[in-house]
């Protein structure tokens, strides 16, 4: 239900611009997909069934028939009498015996007859019907595929399909759902196929044979409103609710109007809806008042008392929407009880929402929830299990499988006013099914699931639905709008499409005079360039946004233009500060600290304090103490860079400060929330210079257990910048003597040896420490960090290695994580309404229960009753042979997926203090203190800390502020780990491109219908590897209880060898090849069997 399923007619200015713009193969129409779906099985055998069936009755009734042989290479030249035939029963025309109808189908003379001899001449109208084509506009607009077929709809000020529609409130009768079929076969295919296989005699207006003068004087006809026809077809999934007008039922304002006089009125005879008149035609909209209508798209939004009022009855649900990046036309809601996420299925459903959005939802009727099939069947929600298929459609949907969308096939008849004839063509369709599936079409006035062997969502238990919602309202926009991607020209438009790079978002139009001064004349020479593009509106009534084009970024495949466009997608602030921002910092340099500040403050200037950073880090926030005590204890202190002395609260740099709210690490460079005056001079912990800090200190016992507790301003100098590996050096040769030489500049005051010992001591007790957070229950789940080696001067990357993480990592660690405890419950203490907290939610139960059936499958006994339990299974349940280490990043990607964000928040928001527990970390109270550098939030809590302590003053925020700032530091957060992810998967794409293609061993983590996912073992990156795209003769996959396998039947390289057959399933290992694919793009093949590595 999304642009990528619309349905394509065949205008030849469209397929010239798409083969201009677009090397791919045109998009079929709805029907065309659906004929080949089926037209070697049971379609066409039912077709011929039925053809034989009306031959029968004829000979009964004394009728000739001619023989013809069915010729299937004339259907296309044909297309034109179809579309004729289609259109009496479109329009609602009943098939009256009046002589003067010439140009009425085949299928209705047919049935005219059969009333005619075996009724003794009673007129009884046979009825067809279709849903409303869509509706006029006067705004222009377009249409286009997301393949990027682009088609131009409208003439004039008319948009969309030319085809004219009744008002929905001119039809009547009982509506009856069932599948639209007698749209898709009987109009279409039934026609055809009676016209190949059972050829009926066509009649003059005299009632006699007609002869072949005339017959050539209609085909002449029919071919000269065939070239004028304006066929723009739309899928069906682009309407709404609204749209869908009953078929089969007569306009009031046409029941009697005789064929003769809808000429009159301006209509060709049979042409109907595909009239190719002119919007000035006079009789245009005579007989269609809701012709020159504007087709509403999506329903409007519910007005914010309504939804107010419905929120506080719980009839409508809020929270983030989240778009699937693979099947866009897929949503998701978190469910508020913890079960499983609430399903919104296709872009009108999703009501113009974009990823990330706040959105309020309502619930479908359970009848329309989704079905997750039972074990037996595959269920899409298990871990590992089929996902690009599963899962029942809604009430009223034939999930045409093998990888064609689904169509949404209806029709509705008026039992009461059927004839012999159409009670047979009734009975027939009825008979029809066409899903491969095995789910059948509704009977007439059942609902679709009530037929034997189709599931019906009414009688199932919870736990084999997934609700499913419509968007009713957008509470919060928080997506930016701003996208980036390219554009198509659209000849005779005063605008042009743009089509992001992003598939969740949709096409917009865009004026002419945003795009380059030469786009119209050579829009050719932009075909590879990237634009951002700002979404300016999105209006219920058209399926595509309009926007402005903001800037052009330059070649798409580079890396700076790439990366511009990432930043910009995710509303990244990377622009040089404002003179008003630099005037907030000291003037004149180099600063000192002073000289009251030392009064205000502890000087540990003399104390061996240093830093441990990454090498080639340049804002150091953070600092580390271990001085031994006469009785054999340690006085250990973090010292965290005093951000806040130089951000006062309500300043401009402030304010920059807390919309950035957090810096953001590309692979080549920081986007710093803070100038970076104060992020690498100012403030940075800079070896042998005097910096403001905020400290925590504690009396330690060497087990790590806390004697006692100070906090407060601090002055220090560091003596030394550490980098992990120097540390890490240290702490694998505790015996070593390091000479000058094999450390970085350091203080004379304080000697290698004291700083060796200090680190050494720091790390034993921070294995202490360790210890007793995983035995009191915490949990860890380390995921594979990528990270790159660059070249100096074109900063392209020449090489990348997966980043260990080991014991001098650890030891900062331990202690940032015990300085955030302990200043959380100093500030909740002193504030418990007020203080800015971080919390991590439990588990979705409902994802958890469906992991651990699936591990039980696997014979993994994972316990998630608490994160220790959990961590402590991970460990010991995967072996220790070599590949252990995969197998648990397999896994931990599977635990990972139930796992909520960790959030901040206000205290005074929760009342229950239940809710500020920290899952994985298992304790009470948690917070970010030590890097006020690179995130606001720990801005906030050195205010409320030194607020706490009478070292500052009263922060101004009230409740309601700090949840908002929190509210606002989590989007930001959510924003710069994505960014930082995309910027790796650039950088990566680069290097397969520049020095691939890439061998590597490679786990099986996922395995789904047609396709399965592996672990790179090598380069720790995850990709999807399609069986289509494999040299396969076959494969198939099957569910043991929850337990997804797949054999892969190799084709044989030659006549003599024969084929060769690979198992696949969780854990297995196989060898893949990675290879670029376009510009920014890579795929991963895998390796025959036989051309296993050693």
């Amino acid at each position: 239900m999304d642009h990528r399923r619309q349905a394509k007619g065949s205008n030849p200015s469209r397929e010239f611009r798409r083969g201009q713009n677009h090397m791919a193969a045109p998009q079929k129409d709805a029907y065309s997909r659906l004929l080949s779906q089926h037209h070697s099985s049971k379609f066409r055998s039912y077709l011929n069934q039925f053809a034989q069936q009306q031959q029968q009755i004829e000979e009964s009734h004394g009728l000739a028939v001619s023989d013809t042989i069915p010729d299937t290479s004339e259907a296309p030249s044909r297309k034109g009498e179809n579309e004729m035939r289609e259109t009496g029963g479109r329009n609602g025309y009943s098939s009256s015996p009046n002589k003067g109808a010439k140009a009425e189908s085949t299928l209705s003379l047919y049935m005219e007859k059969l009333n005619e001899r075996g009724e003794a001449g009673e007129n009884l109208r046979v009825q067809q019907g279709m849903a409303v084509r869509q509706r006029h506009s006067k705004r222009k607009d377009t249409n286009t595929s997301q393949d990027g077929d682009v088609e131009s709809g409208g003439e004039g000020k008319q948009t969309g399909s030319e085809t004219p529609q009744h008002d929905a409130s001119l039809f009547r009768g009982p509506s009856v759902e069932i599948p639209r079929l007698l749209e898709t076969s009987v109009n279409k295919g039934m026609a055809h196929s009676l016209r190949q296989g059972a050829v009926f005699p066509k009649h003059s207006n005299d009632g006699g044979p007609e002869s072949v003068q005339e017959q050539d004087k209609k085909k002449k006809l029919k071919k000269t409103q065939k070239k004028g026809r304006c066929d723009v077809r739309r899928d069906r999934s682009e309407y709404s609710d609204g749209d869908l007008v009953p078929a089969g039922q007569v306009p009031r304002s046409s029941e009697k109007q005789s064929l003769s006089d809808r000429m009159t009125a301006g209509q060709s005879p049979g042409r109907g809806f595909g009239s190719n008149a002119t919007p000035n035609d006079n009789g245009r909209h005579r007989n269609n008042p809701g012709r020159g209508r504007k087709r509403q798209v999506f329903e409007p939004y519910m007005a914010p008392q309504d939804v107010s009022a419905g929120l506080k009855r719980s009839e409508l649900l809020q929270g983030p929407l989240r778009i699937n990046p693979k099947k866009y036309h897929e949503a998701f809601l978190p469910s508020p009880d913890g079960l499983r996420d609430i399903f919104i299925d296709g872009i009108v459903p999703r009501n113009r929402a974009l990823n990330g959005d706040v959105v309020v939802v309502k619930l479908l009727p359970r009848e329309q929830w989704k079905v997750i099939k039972p074990d037996k069947e595959g269920d899409s929600d298990a871990p590992g299990g089929p996902s690009e298929r599963a899962g029942s459609a809604a009430p009223g949907i034939i999930t045409v499988e093998g990888g064609s969308p689904d169509l949404i096939i209806d029709a509705q008849f008026d039992s009461d006013k059927d004839g012999p004839g159409s009670s047979l063509l009734h009975s027939s369709v009825k008979k029809l099914n066409l899903n491969t599936a095995g789910s059948a079409c509704p009977e007439n006035g059942a609902t679709p699931t009530s037929k034997p062997g189709a599931i019906d969502p009414r009688n199932l238990a919870d736990k084999f639905l997934q609700r499913t919602a419509k968007v009713v309202c957008i509470a919060e926009k928080k997506h930016s709008r701003a996208v980036t991607g390219f554009l198509k020209l659209l000849p005779d438009k005063e605008f042009a499409m743009f089509s992001p790079v992003d598939h969740r978002v949709p096409r917009v139009n865009v004026p002419l005079q945003d795009c380059p001064e030469n786009f119209s004349a050579r829009a050719a020479d932009y075909a590879n360039t990237l634009f951002v593009c700002r979404i300016t509106e999105w209006r219920d009534d058209s399926n595509f946004a309009e926007g402005r084009l903001a800037k052009s970024l330059g070649q798409a495949g580079e890396i700076e233009p790439e990366t511009e466009g990432i930043l910009t997608e995710y509303d990244v602030d990377f622009s040089e500060f404002s003179k008003e921002v630099l005037g907030c910092l000291p003037q004149s340099l180099p600063w000192t600290i002073p000289a009251e500040e030392f009064k205000r403050r502890k000087d540990l200037r003399k104390a061996c304090i240093f830093t441990i950073d990454p090498a080639t880090a340049r804002d150091l926030d953070d600092a580390l103490s271990c001085i031994p005590l006469p009785d054999g204890n340690f006085e250990v202190g973090v010292h965290i860079a005093d951000v806040s002395y130089f951000v006062e609260e309500g300043d401009a740099l402030d304010s920059i400060a807390s919309r950035r709210a957090t810096s953001v690490y590309l692979v080549q460079k920081v986007i710093p929330m803070l100038p970076r005056l104060l992020c690498e001079e100012l403030c940075s912990l800079n070896p042998m210079t005097d910096r403001l800090t905020f400290s925590v200190i504690w009396k330690l016992t060497p087990q790590g257990k806390i004697l006692d507790e100070w906090f407060g301003r601090t002055v220090i100098r560091s003596c030394v910048k550490l980098s992990y590996d120097h540390a890490q050096s240290m702490i694998e040769a505790p015996e070593k003597l390091f000479s000058v030489e094999e450390l970085p500049p350091f203080s004379p005051e304080h000697p290698v040896d004291e700083i060796h010992q200090a680190v050494l001591n720091l790390h034993s007790i921070a294995k202490q420490l360790r210890k007793q957070r995983f035995e009191g229950g915490a949990l860890r789940l380390d995921q594979l960090k990528l990270s790159f080696t660059l070249d100096r001067e074109s900063g392209m990357p020449q090489g990348c290695y997966i980043y260990k993480y080991r014991d001098s990592n650890k030891l900062v660690e331990e202690f940032m994580l015990l300085a955030n405890m302990a200043t959380a419950h100093q500030i909740y203490r002193s504030f418990p309404d007020q203080a800015l907290l971080r919390c991590h939610p439990p588990p979705q139960t409902k994802m958890v229960d469906d992991l651990l059936e699936f591990c039980d499958q696997m014979g993994l006994k994972l316990d998630f009753s608490s994160a220790g339990a959990l961590n402590r299974s991970l460990n010991d349940e995967l072996g220790v042979d070599e590949y252990s280490s995969a197998r648990k990043e397999v896994l931990t990607h599977m635990c990972s997926r139930p796992m909520q964000m960790a959030v901040y928040f206000c205290t005074g928001v929760l009342k229950a203090e239940a809710l500020f527990r920290h899952y994985a970390l298992n304790v009470p109270f948690y917070t970010h203190f030590t890097s006020p550098i690179r995130r606001y939030a720990d801005i906030i809590v050195h205010r409320l800390l030194a607020a706490s302590l009478g070292c500052g003053p009263r922060v101004s925020l009230c409740q309601s502020d700090v949840q908002k700032q929190a509210s606002h530091c989590n989007d930001k957060k959510m924003a710069s780990k994505r960014v930082q992810e995309l910027s790796a998967d650039l950088f990566f794409a680069v290097l397969v491109k520049e020095s691939g293609p890439l061998e590597s061993e490679a786990m099986v983590m996922g395995v789904l219908d047609q396709s399965f996912d592996v672990l790179v073992l090598r380069y720790g990156v995850q990709k999807r590897i399609y069986c289509n795209a494999l040299p396969l003769r076959d494969f198939h996959f099957r569910k043991v209880g929850k337990k997804p396998e797949m054999t892969l039947i190799w084709a044989a390289e030659s006549e003599t060898e024969a084929p060769v057959q690979q198992e696949l399933s969780i854990f297995t290992l196989v060898d893949v090849v990675l290879k670029a694919e376009g510009p920014m793009k890579y795929s991963a093949i895998l390796k025959r069997p036989c051309e296993m590595m050693s």
